[in-house]
């Protein structure tokens, strides 16, 4: 019934047109398949009493769902279909299970808006963390927005590997590690001047017959990168070189070939 006065309050005259479905405040327990409304983009189910999502199984086109102060406790396998989402509002239900719960969002790409506060998933101490972390499409997360230095924050928390990796190659920074555990030690911006490498005494760097290790891993590094930093640039004054046709007439008095070359790191 709910339904019925709402599209003779919009006006629709055939399911197809329906785009949009206001059924809030309505104290609904349950709605039934909307599998009927196969262009619905934006449906308003909040401030009901909703266990269960299943009505929602063809509702593919919904950019924007509504579901916050309901009484869903699981939302698995209910809206991962739900691809093109964007926005999302899921507080203030009884969502537990944290790691469920996210993975059912995985496959929204488009997803930039959720809300999650209120459930007792969000209590855990690393809740926002967790859902930046796998949901990095998110830009604003229980009405607060996602800061750079979060997303730092979450991949060191969950991939600490590829956060090592980032910040070895991340320019103005410095990572020393721990050779035998390969983990990270310190990370700090390099603030001290340029040093010369320590080169091993009376040793050449490279030579495959005798190898000594350099006293700091970096210095042989940084060698090792300026020997194979050089380029060369070679240029010719064509001006200067005969033609075939002058060579067979013997117009133009042959000159020594004069090429210019410069090197640079």
């Amino acid at each position: 019934q709910a339904i019925e006065n709402q599209l003779k309050i919009c006006g629709y005259k055939s399911n197809v047109d329906v785009v949009a479905l206001y059924l809030a405040k309505q104290g609904l327990r349950s709605i039934p398949s909307l599998s009927q409304f196969r262009r619905l983009r934006y449906l308003w189910i909040n401030n009901n009493k909703i266990q269960d999502l299943t009505f929602l199984i063809k509702n593919y086109y919904l950019t924007e769902l509504y579901l916050n102060n309901n009484e869903l406790t699981d939302i698995s396998g209910a809206l991962k279909h739900l691809c093109s989402l964007q926005i999302l509002f899921l507080h203030n239900n009884e969502l537990k299970k944290l790691g469920k719960t996210v993975k059912e969002l995985k496959g929204m790409i488009s997803l930039h808006t959720l809300n999650l506060f209120q459930n007792p998933l969000a209590y855990d101490p690393d809740y926002r963390l967790y859902v930046i972390y796998f949901l990095p499409s998110v830009q604003l997360l229980d009405r607060k927005l996602v800061t750079q230095r979060e997303r730092e924050s979450a991949l060191h928390l969950y991939n600490p590997k590829r956060a090592w990796v980032v910040q070895s190659i991340a320019f103005g920074k410095r990572v020393d590690t721990d050779t035998s555990l390969g983990t990270t030690v310190r990370s700090s911006r390099c603030t001290q001047p340029a040093r010369r490498p320590i080169m091993p005494s009376g040793r050449e760097f490279g030579n495959n017959t005798n190898k000594v290790p350099f006293e700091d891993p970096e210095d042989a590094v940084l060698v090792r990168a300026t020997s194979r930093s050089l380029m060369e640039f070679s240029s010719v004054d064509w001006n200067k070189v005969a033609t075939c046709q002058e060579r067979r007439l013997k117009n133009k008095a042959e000159e020594p070939l004069e090429k210019l070359t410069v090197q640079f790191r």
